[in-house]
This record gives C-alpha cells, structure tokens and sequence, in this order.
C-alpha cells in the first residue's frame, strides 16, 4: 500500500519541546503504574474506581480546557498545568510517605492529575502545529507517538522498580523532578509558526460547544472520533487495568506486569518510529482499522498466554497494532481540523476516549471480579476486533487519503483556512 512521504529535518525547537515533553511522560507513566498497582492491592472495583477518578474529572472538563487553550494559547496553559502538577506530586510524595496508600488518598491523587490533564492534554495535542510546518505534521505526530511509547516502555519498569524499592512515594517524586524539567523546557522554546487564534466572543462554554458541533458535523471527524472512542474502550485498559489484575491472577508478580506494559510499548514505538520515517499509509483511515485488528488480536493472544514470556510476545503484536492505529488516527484528525479549532478538537478527541474509559475500566473491573480477568481480557479483545471491522467498513475512513498534509476548511465558509504560517522575526 502506498505511503505518504518524508519532508525534510524537523526544527529544533519541536526536537527540545518533544525531548522535554517526554520526560515528563516517563515521570508520568512511573506514577500511572504505581497508582495502579498500589490500587489493585484493593481489588478490581478499587483499581477501577482510582482509574475513573481520573477519567472523571477529565471527561467533565476536557471542552472547557480546549476552548481555553484556542483562546489563550497551548503553551501559555502547558506552563500553567506543568506548575500545578509539580506541586501536587510533591504534596502526594509526602502524604504516601506519611500515610501509605490508603484507596482515598489514590482516589484523591487521581482526581487531580484528571483535572489538570483536562486543560493540559488539548493544549499539548496542538503543540506540534505550532512547531513544525503541515508538510511535516504526520512525520512530527508519529515521532511524538514514539516518544510517548518509549516514555511508557520505560515508564512501567520504573515504576516497578520504584514502587518495590519506596512505593508511590519514589513514583510521585520522580514525576516531581519530570514536571520541574518539561516546566524550564517550556519557559524556553517558543513557536515558530502562527496560526489562527479562535474569537474572544461568546465566551469559553460556547466555544467549547462550537467544537463539538464541529466534530458532529464533519462526516470524516465523527467517524474517525466514534472509532477512537471504540479503540480507547478495549484498548487503553489493557495496560492500565487489565494486565495488572491478569498478572496478580496468575501470580506473577509486579515485574512481569512491567515488562508486558513495556512491551505493549516496544511495539507501538516500532511502527511509530516506522511511520516517522517513511511517513504513514496514505489511506489513513483503513491504516488506522488494521491497526486497530492488529491490536485485538494480540490482546487476545494476551488473555490466553500461559507463561510471562508468551503473555510479553502478544504484548509486543498488541502494541504494534495499537501503534499503527494511532500513527494514522492522529494526522488523519489533525488535517481534517481548521486552525481555530485545534485545542477543541483535540478536547473532543481526548473527551470520546476519556468517556469510553470511564464505562470500560467499571464494565471490565466489575467483569473481572466476577468471572476473571483472562475472560475480560479476552472480552476486550473481542471489542476491538468489531470496533476494527466496522471501521474497515466506514465510507468516510476508507476515503480519507494522506498527502503529508489535509488543506483544512474554514467551519461554514467551504473554502481553505490560511495553514500555518511560520513566524516572523
């Protein structure tokens, strides 16, 4: 199949704000891991409550954090997100240490990370397109991708490690020292491109609700938006909740589950640094559903594996998969978005995932209390392989074509936005 091709050397300034953005990640994935960990201490429906308290918060502010971010701009609200953070993983380094990891302080601690992920993610979605031109924006999307994937590969380990040798303590503390780095990184690199600043008029709840208007009537958007939703429901619970259950099922202990977290990764960063080099398929959206079968089947692969080694080498195929989906969903969403619009696309795309998890991590928690986590993870396996299928079928993702850049439109007006222009001295 045809791929679409590589432009030139990414900017430096997108190079240091990746390098920066993705140690924050590795702190970030280290404290994911702990929490889940020291949560499924309490069981299934605990573990499933502390992942939701994150996803809640979230869920019920991501709009509001896009339309604030198109309004003041990403970097000005990442700056803001990186600060809070910093502080709230060095109160949760001292209450752990003081009290241990009772389920309300894990609830609590979830809570906060949620909302301040609402304002931070949309903003750091949109970030590349202020750092690199549209020509080069599948190639900066899957390199992010990679990074983020190596940050999660390392990132489970670490945790592990941490959470054997302190506990959520040394995870919290760590992630401290990310958000403190990613803070000066931010304070430094400036965008080298501008693009069009969404209106003041209306306010930030109408705002945020023209950009979900926006998603619902592009017929290219919602399809590619309900199939994020579905891949997010069966897949982004694997790592964060059903591998940590599936692995104390068969006693194996806190290590096995880092490696096969981290090796879910390794095959997400092989197909992302793949597409970051020779540029993804050009039919994006049918990339995106064979990914989307890929990773299915692995997870399936996953529920059946009796020993640690067979469980990591389906880790591996699932994550390939995974990888691929996200290499094509992401520039796929990217182009079809007209500038005004980034932050609050990049709200709905987080929203439609952030609701999924919410009704999946519960359905699964509770599925695997009652029946085992093997039958979940194999139910989820399932899921995806329908979710995948359909989206093969989808008329508007079998039509969406990448070229290394999508001219976008302005809402309403049927003619091409203004792309980004890069800055002037």
């Amino acid at each position: 199949m045809e791929r679409a091709g590589k432009q030139g050397t990414m900017p430096r300034a997108f190079l240091v704000w990746l390098a920066g953005t993705r140690v924050s990640l590795l702190g970030g994935a280290a404290l994911f891991f702990g929490l889940g960990w020291a949560a499924s201490e309490h069981g299934g429906r605990t573990a499933a409550l502390v992942l939701t308290a994150v996803t809640l918060p979230r869920t019920v502010l991501l709009l509001v954090g896009g339309a604030l971010a198109d309004r003041l701009g990403p970097r000005r609200v990442m700056v803001v997100g990186d600060a809070v953070m910093l502080a709230a993983t060095l109160a949760l380094a001292v209450a752990s240490h003081r009290l241990g990891t009772p389920a309300w302080l894990l609830v609590a601690a979830a809570a906060v990370i949620g909302a301040v992920d609402a304002f931070y993610l949309p903003a750091a979605g949109a970030m590349p397109r202020l750092l690199v031109g549209r020509e080069q924006l599948p190639r900066a999307l899957a390199m992010t991708q990679a990074g983020t994937q190596a940050a999660q590969l390392l990132g489970a380990p670490l945790g592990a490690v941490l959470v054997a040798a302190a506990g959520v303590t040394a995870v919290a503390l760590a992630d401290a020292v990310s958000f403190a780095l990613v803070l000066v990184v931010l304070l430094c690199v400036r965008p080298a491109f501008d693009v069009a600043r969404a209106a003041g008029e209306g306010g930030v709840l109408a705002g945020a609700v023209e950009g979900v208007r926006l998603a619902a009537r592009d017929r290219l958007l919602r399809s590619a938006l309900l199939l994020t939703m579905a891949a997010a429901g069966v897949l982004l619970p694997v790592v964060s909740l059903l591998t940590p259950l599936l692995v104390r099922e068969r006693g194996w202990g806190a290590g096995a589950a880092g490696l096969v977290a981290g090796a879910e990764a390794l095959g997400m960063i092989a197909v992302s640094l793949a597409v970051s080099r020779w540029g993804p398929l050009r039919r994006t959206g049918t990339g995106a559903a064979l990914g989307l079968v890929v990773a299915a089947a692995g997870t399936a692969g996953m529920a059946g594996a009796p020993v640690v080694g067979a469980a990591v080498a389906c880790g591996v195929v699932a994550g390939a998969g995974a990888g691929a989906f996200a290499a094509h969903i992401a520039p796929l969403v990217m182009g079809a978005t007209p500038d005004t619009h980034l932050s609050r696309i990049q709200a709905v795309l987080g929203l439609v995932q952030s609701l999924a998890l919410v009704i999946a991590h519960n359905l699964l928690g509770a599925l695997a209390d009652a029946v085992g986590a093997a039958a979940a993870t194999g139910a989820s396996a399932g899921a995806g392989l329908l979710a995948g299928l359909a989206g093969l079928a989808a008329g508007p993702l079998r039509a969406a074509r990448s070229g290394g850049g999508v001219p976008r439109t302005t809402p309403g007006s049927g003619r091409e936005a203004n792309v980004a222009a890069p800055r002037r001295p």
